[in-house]
């Protein structure tokens, strides 16, 4: 049996990541089907587990970069990525909450995860949540944090260890969402309680079971300590209050349009509408933020005047914002004042009889899924008729996000081209979810974005689906890959000895050689990978290299292999300076 741990470092919150995400699988369809405050927006769970997973991702990151292979990362670096990688991967209203609740946690943690520490990270987490809503509504999970938070400081007397503490929490929350029906009177006609409530209590579950080694028991409790009642059920089992069918997916758009489930499918509302249920705005409007704490605070009054359901998360420089608005040009113009927005998603909800619906028009036959790790590929790959994810440094993309831009694609067949082997298993997930809403998905194994381009030059959508597939294939496994890095800290590499700001250059994933400049390292990584021939070079710069690189390697080709062509691009902005690719 695994030891228990005495506090919550780094491999105690490792832990508890991965069982509140298995958590969330297990329940994430029963929370989607109670949600009916304020409207039947059904996807709650969904949006919970696509939260954690991005923080469940930062984490592992962490793990897998440490590399002294002996002792765990510090605990303040996973408590950190935890709060980063839920902050940047946050799903509508209940993931942007949770995000925060994290991020509060994080903000103790780092410092120790002791039993003191933990009853003060509680507090400060439904502290921070409170705060980020614009207009916070009793019976939500805003009330369920308080009162676990409420729970653990009560537990101060007793001396408490870890496991008394975490115990308490737990405790706390499940008789608060108990109460959720008794404070909000739409929970109490639908006989549910609230969906975002219970998602918490799955993650403060995986907690306790992380310090004590034993699962709690699931549900709210009553005040009798028995399991509060189940969802009452009309028509075939669904919830009163939500419509019978569809699917409970969450739709995006990366510009204003229309987008995501088919028509009549439940759509994420917001935590603080009123509960009359009006028809509401016309706009979801989600973006990451840069910007300083002063300009966000302007920007949550002009958000704020714009619509309602206003979540707005984060600190240090990087923020979360979710907002629904009649004028979305508006909520993100705004962003654009405050600072620099990005990953921008607009959905457009068109109302029809009461409820949220999308519209959309017939799917294509066949499309393209990339993921490229830059602004300037995003465009090229657009221009050539692909749906594009941005993988920025240090943000990989969750597999819901590639569910989204699959989705977006709108298309009964899609290639999906992952474009970096540590996304295999993330693309998997993604292309499976897919299936199951009958959408036929192909997988391409690229690892690279170089090899990307060149399945995509090769894309007819005009034959056949399992034809197109194999030409793709073969043309991204004919092309060898390379790109050159900075080196962070003195390692051992494959060739050797590398000392912090050494240039690597990296082929087929493996450090091949150490040069000390840019144009130095990338002609020998050329001049290595066409000794095995090649007809074709594609160079992929970032933001800050110069055209005369381009020039300079162009020129390097020619008079060693005359037969080569050379293709330059601009990525933009992006990890790596320099990307190659030769077929």
């Amino acid at each position: 049996m695994p030891q228990l741990p005495d506090d919550l470092d780094a491999v105690a919150v490792r832990t508890w990541c991965s069982l509140a995400l298995e958590a969330l699988g297990r329940e994430r369809a029963e929370i989607d089907a109670i949600n009916v405050y304020p409207i039947a927006d059904g996807d709650t769970g969904t949006n919970l587990y696509l939260t954690l997973e991005s923080a469940t991702a930062a984490v592992e990151a962490v793990f897998a970069a440490h590399e002294t292979g002996t002792t765990a990362p510090a605990t303040a670096d996973a408590v950190r990525a935890m709060a980063h990688g839920a902050l940047i991967g946050a799903r509508g209203n209940s993931g942007t909450i949770l995000a925060q609740l994290l991020r509060g946690m994080a903000g103790v943690l780092v410092d120790g995860g002791d039993a003191a520490h933990l009853r003060l990270a509680l507090t400060s987490a439904a502290d921070a949540a409170r705060q980020a809503v614009a207009h916070p509504v009793e019976g939500t999970v805003l009330t369920v944090a308080a009162e676990a938070a409420e729970a653990a400081e009560a537990a101060r007397g007793e001396d408490p260890d870890l496991r008394t503490v975490v115990t308490a929490a737990y405790e706390g929350a499940r008789a608060a969402l108990a109460r959720t029906p008794e404070q909000l009177a739409v929970l109490g006609r639908a006989g549910v309680v609230d969906a975002g409530g219970r998602g918490l209590v799955a993650v403060l579950g995986a907690l306790v079971e992380t310090v004590t080694g034993q699962a709690p028991a699931r549900g709210p409790r009553t005040a009798s300590g028995n399991a509060a009642k189940a969802p009452v059920t009309v028509d075939g089992g669904s919830v009163v209050g939500l419509p019978v069918g569809g699917t409970p997916v969450e739709g995006v758009t990366e510009a204003v349009g229309e987008g995501g489930p088919p028509a009549g499918a439940p759509v994420d509302g917001p935590l603080d509408c009123p509960e009359d249920g009006g028809a509401g705005p016309a706009f979801e409007v989600i973006y990451l933020l840069e910007a300083r704490d002063e300009q966000v605070a302007r920007l949550r009054t002009r958000l704020d005047a714009l619509g309602d359901s206003l979540v707005v998360v984060g600190g240090d420089g990087l923020w979360h914002v979710h907002v629904h608005v009649d004028d979305a040009g508006a909520a993100v113009e705004a962003g654009v004042e405050a600072g620099r927005p990005y990953r921008i998603r607009i959905t457009h909800f068109a109302t029809e009889s009461g409820h949220d619906v999308r519209v959309q028009a017939e799917p294509a036959r066949r499309a393209v899924v990339v993921v490229v790790p830059g602004d300037g590929l995003a465009g090229l790959c657009t221009e050539a008729g692909a749906t594009t994810v941005i993988a920025r440094p240090g943000e990989p993309p969750a597999s819901g996000e590639l569910v989204d831009a699959i989705r977006r694609a709108h298309a009964r067949e899609v290639v999906l081209l992952p474009n970096d082997a540590a996304l295999r298993h993330t693309a998997a997930a993604a292309a499976e979810q897919a299936r199951t809403e009958g959408v036929r998905v192909a997988l391409v194994p690229t690892r690279a974005a170089v090899q990307g381009i060149a399945a995509l030059a090769v894309h007819e959508p005009d034959r056949g689906f399992d034809e197109d597939v194999v030409a793709m294939t073969a043309a991204a496994g004919a092309t060898r890959y390379a790109e050159l890095a900075v080196a962070e800290r003195q390692s051992w590499t494959m060739a050797g000895i590398c000392q912090a700001g050494d240039i690597l250059g990296l082929i087929d994933g493996d450090v091949a050689v150490i040069g000390a400049d840019v144009p130095g390292t990338a002609r020998t990584v050329l001049d290595r990978m066409l000794a095995a021939g090649g007809e074709l070079v594609t160079l992929v710069l970032g933001e800050d290299v110069p055209d005369t690189l381009a020039d300079a390697l162009e020129e390097h080709v020619r008079e060693g292999h005359l037969a080569v062509d050379t293709v330059v691009y601009r990525g933009g902005h992006q990890r790596a300076p320099l990307l190659i690719g030769v077929e």
